[in-house]
């Protein structure tokens, strides 16, 4: 009886992040763990036809598109991936450079067994790991947007890097990490309100859930390594693009309002030669929370087949 109730508690504990105020996916969908790349990696697979692979940012996880993915499972295989070191992928000691990632997705189709081409959707951070995939299999996407969010070493970059409210990008280290241990929520909270339209988008449940991930054992470690992999990322990129010129594929280069707005189309047109820009109204940086009727119509729009 003992082990029954301790067994139940635990089943409750693990389900709580579900249970905050995050969309959740449809029951249709499952979730595995994926071996890849030295690596394990949490992905959420349901739908038919066609993949789309939906790729987070920092301050969120895969949980993120939910409300995308239930539109986009009507006639996609839609593929949504922890990155690496962040929700309930695994957290390993290293390998967060953008190009090192791009394996992760690919170890991830490979498993899944998804040959052919892909769509890509991606935001913040997902963008750069999306930009390198796209950069070193362009063989596998067939069309990619990307959400509110630089690519290092891509267009105004060094611009970019001088907004003050961007101090987080070189904010890391043992120091860091113990200033913010114990203390996720409130480091947290400052993204979530600097970079929105309206702080009230992001419920407080959604804040819950997330503080909650961030806060397991080597998140905010993997968290920072991230950020602090972007002077490599944008070598990475500058020496790609010198080498090979900009992506081929179609992109649709999509912005906040209240957040990067056109700018993302400017940073795109550095990177993409077919490029498509649009604005998320009354949306800051976090689109899917903020607008998600608005994200969804845009990318439905562009990624529907062509007449």
């Amino acid at each position: 009886m003992l082990r029954s109730l301790m067994l139940a508690g635990a089943a409750l504990v693990m389900a709580a992040p579900a249970a905050a105020q995050v969309p959740p996916y449809p029951v249709a969908f499952h979730t595995q763990e994926i071996a890849s790349n030295g690596a394990t990696i949490h992905v959420r697979v349901g739908g038919k036809g066609p993949a789309v692979v939906l790729l987070h940012g920092y301050g969120e996880t895969g949980d993120m598109w939910a409300p995308l993915a239930a539109d986009l499972m009507r006639d996609h295989t839609v593929i949504v991936p922890d990155l690496r070191g962040l929700g309930l992928s695994s957290k390993p000691a290293g390998g967060f450079d953008k190009k090192n990632q791009a394996g992760d997705v690919l170890g991830v189709l490979d498993a899944l067994k998804v040959t052919g081409q892909v769509d890509l959707v991606t935001h913040d951070i997902g963008n750069m790991v999306g930009y390198a995939f796209a950069e070193l299999h362009a063989d596998r996407v067939k069309r990619f947007v990307l959400i509110d969010a630089p690519v290092p070493g891509v267009g105004p970059w060094e611009e970019i890097l001088k907004n003050p409210l961007l101090w987080h990008f070189r904010f890391g280290g043992p120091d860091m990490e113990r200033l913010v241990a114990g203390r996720e929520r409130i480091y947290l909270d400052r993204f979530w309100n600097e970079f929105s339209a309206d702080p009230k988008h992001f419920t407080e449940g959604s804040r819950a859930h997330y503080a909650k991930l961030y806060a397991l054992p080597g998140a905010m470690h993997s968290g920072f390594a991230q950020f602090a992999a972007f002077d490599q990322d944008a070598i990475d990129n500058r020496a790609w693009l010198a080498a090979n010129g900009k992506l081929k594929m179609p992109v649709l280069a999509l912005g906040g309002e209240k957040s990067f707005g056109l700018t993302m189309a400017v940073v795109m047109r550095a990177g993409a030669e077919n490029v498509t820009e649009g604005v998320i109204p009354g949306s800051g940086h976090w689109i899917m929370e903020e607008n998600p009727g608005a994200t969804v119509t845009a990318v439905r729009a562009f990624l529907a087949p062509a007449k």
